[in-house]
């Protein structure tokens, strides 16, 4: 009752409950056929004995060898179909989703997610006149936001079109000051969180199986790329790695939690993109981001959520960008995710909210598909870790607030206090004279 109804909870998803229906079914033939293949081996070993004993008092046993024969293909049968249920079962178990925490809100979709929080920065609505102090001049001058797709073009700190070029569309390449803000973005969010995390350099190739445990396969397959001929996936998430790093293992509780980050490449197709804006860097195939993740028992989950959760808000926020946090809602849950609460940053040229960190409480749902386990301390016995993740820095839609955020009236970009040590202690980013 209690999985029915937190897969209920998620709205309009009869199918996972018909998957779960299924899955109960089967499971009843599941073990029917067992108890019948065992009951028949125990049949088989008296008959065994029997053979054995006739044997020995030189009688003959042909019919009772006969009869063991038969039994022993039905045992073969039996044991042949709880192959098939158990490859049947697992397949519907994967599709199904996690169950909602408690705490999360119930709701159909993205309309009923709630706004928790809104923090203000140096702009905020793309209608409002934004001041920009140039402080050459020392003088306040008021302009209408641009676009990052417009004025860093312009400036050749990004190039769209060429990047088209090599890759294809909704493909994005850096340049001159460009690139080194998005470097700059990737080291300082690695910086700001080596007190705790440890810094993992994963392999960004990883196994069919790797992606399963996560959730990301088969739910979302299509928005992920494939090498075939190897059978190996371009990873969506430093998540999918790191969350792999326990993989079959049992830990100590005294270990817990664990903590981990990594800087990756990430690659998603976007198929279910069509029709959304796809502008500059609003969604693209292929990014940079520092992506943290935690190991937990169940009862430090909670702090730990807030924990990874204060790290997104803090980097946005000594970024000087306007910020708010969303409570996502049971019907735009993610597929494996238990709560997830989102950080969003405002870019007042696309006059848009653009999401930038995802920070989620998986339970033990990943945990029980890569078996990751801790012994808990007095206890007989294991049990599943609970996984939980976020992004610390996701270079392209940061990277798009803060140009335009920061954009100036002269052209130039001002750079946020906390990102000069990264340029140099530049306080602005030019126009690359290589690319205009």
């Amino acid at each position: 009752m209690r999985v029915r109804a937190g897969i209920a909870r998620r709205g309009e998803n009869s199918a996972a409950l018909a998957d779960f229906g299924k899955v109960i079914e089967l499971d009843g033939e599941r073990l029917q056929r067992i108890h019948d293949r065992d009951t028949i081996r125990h049949e088989i070993n008296e008959l065994s004995g029997q053979v054995r004993d006739l044997r020995q008092a030189n009688k003959d046993a042909k019919q009772l060898q006969a009869k063991s024969r038969q039994l022993g293909h039905e045992e073969n049968l039996h044991g042949e179909r709880v192959g098939i249920l158990d490859e049947e079962i697992r397949t519907l178990l994967l599709a199904i989703p996690n169950i909602p925490a408690e705490g999360c809100p119930d709701g159909k979709n993205e309309e009923d997610n709630t706004v928790l929080t809104e923090q203000e920065g140096r702009a905020k609505s793309h209608t409002d006149s934004a001041q920009h102090t140039d402080s050459a001049s020392h003088s306040a001058v008021a302009t209408k936001p641009i676009p990052h797709w417009e004025f860093a073009v312009e400036m050749g700190i990004l190039d769209l079109e060429r990047a088209a070029k090599i890759s294809g569309a909704m493909f994005a390449m850096f340049r001159g000051d460009g690139a080194a803000l998005a470097r700059a973005l990737l080291t300082y969010g690695l910086d700001r969180n080596s007190d705790l995390y440890e810094e993992i350099l994963p392999p960004t190739l990883v196994r069919r199986d790797t992606m399963v445990r996560t959730g990301h396969l088969p739910k979302f397959i299509d928005d992920a790329y494939e090498i075939a001929r190897d059978d190996l996936w371009p990873i969506p998430t430093g998540e999918v790695p790191l969350t792999s790093l326990g993989e079959d293992e049992i830990l100590d509780e005294s270990q817990l939690p664990m903590r981990f980050m990594a800087a990756t490449p990430c690659y998603r197709r976007e198929a279910g993109s069509a029709g959304r804006d796809t502008r500059g860097l609003l969604r693209v195939h292929e990014f940079q981001k520092v992506e943290i993740l935690a190991y937990a028992t169940e009862d430090q989950a909670h702090l730990l959520h807030q924990e990874l959760l204060d790290r997104a808000v803090g980097a946005v926020s000594d970024l000087g960008l306007t910020y708010r946090i969303v409570d996502i809602c049971t019907g735009d849950l993610g597929a494996s995710a238990a709560r997830t609460f989102d950080v969003e940053v405002y870019a007042p040229g696309a006059d848009r909210w653009l999401e930038c960190s995802s920070v989620s409480w998986f339970s033990d749902y990943q945990a029980r598909r890569a078996n990751i386990r801790y012994r808990p301390q007095g206890e007989r016995g294991s049990r599943f870790v609970h996984t939980l993740n976020g992004s610390a820095v996701a270079v392209p839609r940061l990277w798009a607030a803060i140009v335009e955020t920061y954009h100036l009236p002269n052209g130039e970009i001002a750079v946020p206090e906390v990102l000069k040590p990264y340029l140099g202690g530049r306080d602005r980013l030019t126009a690359n004279p290589q690319n205009q």
